[in-house]
């Protein structure tokens, strides 16, 4: 199973399709009874249809007031078009989305897109044309920019990357975020514009500017065991109730940091899937964490690979 998939819910919501220009619609839900996905599909009935087009007959068949979660897919054939568009229409729309309290900008696939292919851009500006937004969500890292905010009801920031960039990792870090429970950040491969250090993430783990924090997923890194040493003596894990480190490189150096630092009993899970653990170091994990009550995850350990030139590497869950 692939680690990007098209999302089944957003904000508790279960996640519809609104129909293609051309395609039955014998009932629509309530306008807040599902999350409502958009995207245009180039090869289908409303191939024709433009992105925009698509938004506003949407905004004319449901009454926009009424919309909790909107999941916004592919909006366009060309995957040099950036989201900028797509923005543009979401802050236009402030004045009558009231109820608007989640987003997903970018819920595309393999199928549609590599991740590594979505191209975003500028996302700041949904923040500060939804003060009262608790859930945003950004599926690729390419041209993605997020400058420094504070905002006072976001509950949940979910970052999804084969690269993201450093200047978003130290954006989030320098942001006032007092309601955020739950982040998660791709940090991906260099490769695909992932050149975050640990030095960038070190703001964040002091968990100075986000008091509320509960979960954090540092996750599909080719930095793995260095994050996981950054985290053994990390301030903001003794008030977390998850950690994830998955879909990255995490081997026996980083594990063992974990296992040498302070306790992580206090811990509902533990995510470590797709990993390059020894068994003998999984093992340890398993028996420190398991007896103490905490749910840990160690599927998916890879092998190191070896490339021509006698060269090991190991690999992240998402690139390209």
């Amino acid at each position: 199973m692939s680690a990007v998939e098209h999302l089944k819910e957003l904000h508790g919501l279960p996640v519809f399709d609104f129909p293609a220009a051309g395609e039955e619609a014998p009932g629509l839900p309530e306008p807040g009874e599902v999350a409502w996905r958009l995207s245009v599909d180039p090869y289908g009935d409303g191939a024709d249809e433009s992105y925009e087009q698509l938004w506003q007959r949407f905004l004319a068949a449901v009454d926009p007031a009424g919309i909790r979660a909107l999941v916004i897919g592919r909006w366009s054939e060309d995957h040099s078009d950036d989201s900028g568009a797509v923005v543009r229409l979401l802050i236009e729309a402030s004045g009558q989305l009231t109820g608007l309290v989640a987003v997903f900008v970018g819920d595309m696939v393999m199928e549609e897109s590599e991740i590594s292919w979505i191209t975003q851009s500028d996302v700041t500006p949904l923040l500060t044309a939804y003060p009262r937004l608790q859930e945003l969500g950004v599926r690729g890292g390419s041209h993605l920019v997020l400058d420094a905010v504070r905002h006072e009801h976001l509950r949940t920031l979910a970052v999804e990357a084969g690269g993201l960039p450093a200047s978003v990792v130290r954006a989030v870090g320098a942001s006032d975020l007092p309601a955020l429970e739950y982040l998660e950040l791709w940090l991906g491969v260099d490769e695909y514009g992932g050149d975050a250090t640990e030095e960038d993430l070190a703001p964040l783990l002091t968990g100075e500017r986000l008091p509320a924090l509960r979960h954090l997923g540092l996750r599909n890194s080719e930095i793995q065991d260095e994050i996981a040493a950054a985290l053994a003596d990390a301030p903001v894990v003794a008030r977390l109730k998850s950690l994830d480190l998955s879909l990255g490189v995490l081997g026996d150096e980083g594990a063992e940091a974990l296992l040498e630092g302070q306790s992580l009993s206090h811990l509902e899970w533990l995510d470590l899937h797709h990993n390059f653990l020894s068994e003998e170091v999984a093992e340890r994990i398993r028996q420190r964490l398991e007896t103490a009550g905490v749910e840990v995850d160690l599927d998916e350990r890879g092998e190191e690979e070896e490339d021509e030139d006698g060269d090991v590497y190991r690999y992240t869950a998402v690139g390209e």
